[in-house]
């Protein structure tokens, strides 16, 4: 089993040392390429929602990455300490041409599952990816 760690902020500045961090992690599974961007950009979306919606653009708010590879499943969980509102309960986007409100779409369409958790404190997010065998 492979497994990553990460402790950071919800400062978007962070996002990008983050992201690089998970799809190396990805690469070092046997993900090719465009999964591994795939599952990169899912991270990515979900973090900025933690930043923008959870913590209401506060950027000094902890975020917990954990992520883990075994018998061909990636499993990355997102915890937060902020407001606990579930967003799969939201409207869903009808103006794709309308800045905003794509992160759920792509974390819906680059992963095989998504799952919001609310926590008494806060929220966890834990989205899989099976991993393609060639």
């Amino acid at each position: 089993m492979h497994l990553l760690n990460l402790d950071t902020t919800s400062d978007p500045a962070r996002l990008k040392p983050i992201r690089h961090a998970v799809e190396a992690f990805c690469l070092s599974c046997g993900f090719d390429d465009k999964s591994t961007g795939e599952i990169g950009l899912a991270v990515n979306e979900a973090l900025a929602n933690v930043t923008r919606h959870a913590y209401s653009g506060a950027k000094d708010r902890p975020v917990r990455v954990h992520a883990t590879y075994n018998e061909n499943v990636l499993e990355i969980s997102l915890r937060d300490w902020g407001n606990g509102r579930d967003p799969s309960h939201c409207p869903p986007k009808t103006d794709p041409l309308i800045p905003g409100g794509l992160g759920l779409v792509c974390l819906r369409e680059l992963m095989d599952e998504i799952h919001f958790a609310a926590q008494p404190d806060g929220m966890l997010l834990t989205m899989k990816r099976k991993a393609s065998l060639t």
